[in-house]
């Protein structure tokens, strides 16, 4: 019998095929390229190229693809075969290291915020040799970063891996103040949490708002939710636990660190993690756990939804997103060690993630701005939509004393005692967990916890890598003219502890006093849906922090601002429709056979006795009679708003409407259908209800 060990990692071409597949230069030559990012020389690659595809034909694989992540927000890819005609009438077997190299794909049929025009179609996908080509069914596949014709990213690869170079940069300048000089690289690394839920097949089959747009809009509260907490690590059902067993087999053959699993706080919600690694890889792995979550679920007549509010009334999906930076050496720079006040490094890079959180709150809230993260955040499940920090108590006493210049004297650790003589004794964490801070500090990471569950991770990854790189470049900028670097440095940690502790906050996130405190007082900024902070992307100091860097060319922000609203518009305009063809096609008529039905009843009842004739069903007719009406009348009103939004002047307009005037529509024809199903005999209704979707997976 076959271990994960075994076969874990058997479907990537990693670093253990390439040592053995390769000549010896060759792989010496590629891992120069990778760790050290060498231009790649044109033999290497064919070398490359031909073990690649050897290796990967040798697992029965028939075509590559050059596998890319487009601003569509999944991935994309166009297959080819190694098939080349011989001589003799049949095929040869061969792949290139040009092949391998560089692709064209069609530009102009991808989202491109007019950086494109439409009849210009051109477009190049470039080999990211950082991460590991692998096999998916058939298909060798191969990860790439995709661009324009004149250069631009078209996708969301690109600006990741600069921004990961501009924090190696920034750090490793301060590294060698501290004398680390033999450091020669910086990375972040990401370990995201994925939650989803798991529901029939059958019953998504008849439901139209979740197969177009990945969840209910319209379902009334089922008469249990999650008040007795009882899902959240339970017992794990046993079709559930044959999906993840499924799940994990493919992860590993995949090289993914598939680690945790467990049943979230909602009914029929589930949670994975993995172990962390490169934010590029992770980014890359997250994308394909998505992928086969919802292949696997199908295989046992389940399907997965990643939605960020499949429900109304239960908990959403988020995906918390673990984060950390360190050397190539494996030291972790926020690690504090057991003396984090004497301990000056970690500190400078804490303050710089602190300073960065706060003068980049805005675009780590745009970082996770979409329609469906819109209904999570400051839903009382997930963090608000205003930004904030929280360090705990050890480290907020020693920023403290650092910045009252008054002695530290350190946190004793307390013993737990649990009054059981059997039960192993351990030392308490210096601090509690906050899981209703939107950016934590976990011991030796942060934890932002704001990114919605189908998002891709890239984003908040490169608006956090590129904010933490400018705080490090303002403090080398000024420590490497520094007279004197020791007395400098206390007075910049000092002088960022003063300028930006409003941004940190222990406490509830969820109370409505502390979104009041953090407006009001702290001056903290609360940007409530994607139409508000949206346009906020293209702010000047924004603009030039992220092409400072080299992180995003102008161009490409205007691009991704056009794209993100006009994606928002879109999702909403489809759920809007979607929503008065359901209520006229379907609510509407379901009600009306039920009313007709029980009208006869009454009628018959009436008949056999004149004193019923106020009868159960005439009040129960008489409701529904009147609801209907409401229903009718609220999607022919949604309806016209969203024909209107067809004269917007521009997308920042149409946004704009849409938070305005049809999300609120929508939300009185929801109340409307709701309560009549309330009313409505389940034999009538069109499709699984509330207590169906969420119970209905034994």
């Amino acid at each position: 019998m076959k271990t994960v060990s075994d076969y874990f990692g058997s479907l990537v071409f990693d670093d253990r095929v390439m040592k053995a597949t390769l000549p010896a230069k060759v792989y010496a030559s590629l891992k120069k390229t990778i760790d050290e990012g060498t231009e790649l020389d044109i033999s290497v690659a064919n070398a490359v190229a031909t073990a690649m595809k050897d290796w990967a034909v040798s697992r029965g694989a028939t075509h590559y693809t050059h596998w890319f992540q487009p601003l569509t927000g999944i991935t994309a890819e166009k297959h080819d075969s190694f098939i080349t005609p011989s001589p003799d009438g049949g095929v040869i077997m061969e792949f290139s290291g040009k092949e391998l190299i560089k692709g064209e794909p069609d530009a102009s049929s991808f989202p491109n915020g007019g950086l494109r025009a439409t009849f210009e179609a051109r477009g190049y996908t470039a080999w990211d040799p950082t991460s590991y080509a692998f096999i998916k069914g058939k298909t060798l596949c191969i990860p790439t970063a995709f661009c324009s014709y004149s250069g631009h990213a078209l996708d969301k690869k690109t600006p990741l891996l600069r921004s990961m170079e501009a924090l190696n940069k920034q750090a490793l300048r301060i590294l060698k103040l501290f004398g680390s000089d033999s450091v020669k690289r910086v990375t972040s690394y990401v370990g995201p949490e994925q939650e989803y839920f798991l529901i029939t097949q059958e019953m998504y089959d008849q439901r139209p708002d979740l197969r177009f747009t990945g969840r209910t809009l319209f379902g009334a509260k089922p008469p249990k939710g999650q008040e007795m907490d009882d899902h959240y690590f339970g017992v794990i059902k046993p079709r559930v636990a044959a999906f993840m067993e499924e799940l994990n087999e493919e992860l590993w053959k995949l090289g993914i660190l598939a680690k945790t699993e467990h049943n979230e706080v909602a009914p029929a919600q589930h949670e994975l993690a993995p172990i962390y690694t490169t934010t590029n890889i992770a980014t890359d792995h997250n994308q394909l756990t998505m992928e086969i979550m919802q292949k696997v679920a199908s295989k046992h007549g389940l399907v997965c939804l990643l939605h960020e509010k499949p429900f109304a009334g239960v908990n959403g999906n988020g995906k918390h997103n673990n984060w950390s930076i360190a050397t190539d050496a494996g030291q972790n720079l926020l690690s504090p060690g057991e003396t984090p006040y004497e301990n000056a490094q970690f500190l400078l890079f804490l303050c710089a993630v602190i300073k960065a959180v706060d003068d980049y709150q805005d675009l780590l809230r745009i970082s996770v701005a979409t329609a469906g993260n819109d209904h999570r955040l400051g839903a009382n499940e997930a963090p608000p939509a205003v930004v904030s920090m929280f360090l705990g108590d050890e480290l907020n006493a020693v920023l403290e004393a650092i910045e009252t210049n008054t002695p530290y004297n350190g946190t004793e650790k307390t013993q737990m005692k649990l009054g059981v003589d059997v039960l192993p004794k351990f030392n308490r964490d210096t601090t509690d967990r906050n899981r209703t801070s939107p950016f934590a500090f976990t011991g030796n990471k942060f934890e932002f916890r704001m990114l919605g569950s189908s998002n891709s991770i890239a984003c908040a990854n490169i608006m956090l890598n590129s904010a933490v790189a400018e705080s490090l470049k303002i403090y080398a900028d000024r420590l490497e003219k520094a007279e004197d670097f020791e007395t400098a440095l206390h007075e910049m940690i000092r002088k960022t502890i003063k300028d930006h502790k409003h941004i940190i906050f222990n406490g509830n996130g969820y109370d409505e006093g502390w979104i009041r405190e953090a407006t009001e007082t702290r001056g903290l900024l609360n940007y409530r849906t994607t139409a508000d902070c949206m346009p906020h992307l293209l702010d000047q100091k924004n603009v030039d922090m992220l092409t400072s860097h080299g992180v995003f060319t102008e161009a490409e922000l205007h691009s991704r601002c056009e794209i993100m609203l006009e994606n928002y518009c879109k999702t909403i305009l489809i759920e809007a429709n979607t929503m008065v063809d359901m209520a006229q096609t379907q609510i509407i008529p379901s009600i009306e056979s039920f009313v007709a039905d029980l009208a006869a009843t009454a009628t018959a009842k009436k008949a056999l006795d004149p004193a019923l004739a106020c009868s159960y069903e005439t009040g129960i007719v008489r409701k529904l009679s009147a609801l209907t009406d409401r229903i009718g009348v609220k999607a022919e009103e949604l309806k016209d708003a969203a024909l209107s939004l067809d004269h917007a002047e521009d997308i920042i307009v149409q946004s704009a409407m849409i938070r305005d005037t049809v999300l609120g529509l929508m939300g009185e024809l929801r109340v409307a259908c709701d309560e009549a199903e309330t009313l409505t005999s389940k034999k009538y209704w069109p499709f699984p209800v509330y207590a169906d979707l969420l119970f209905g997976v034994k």
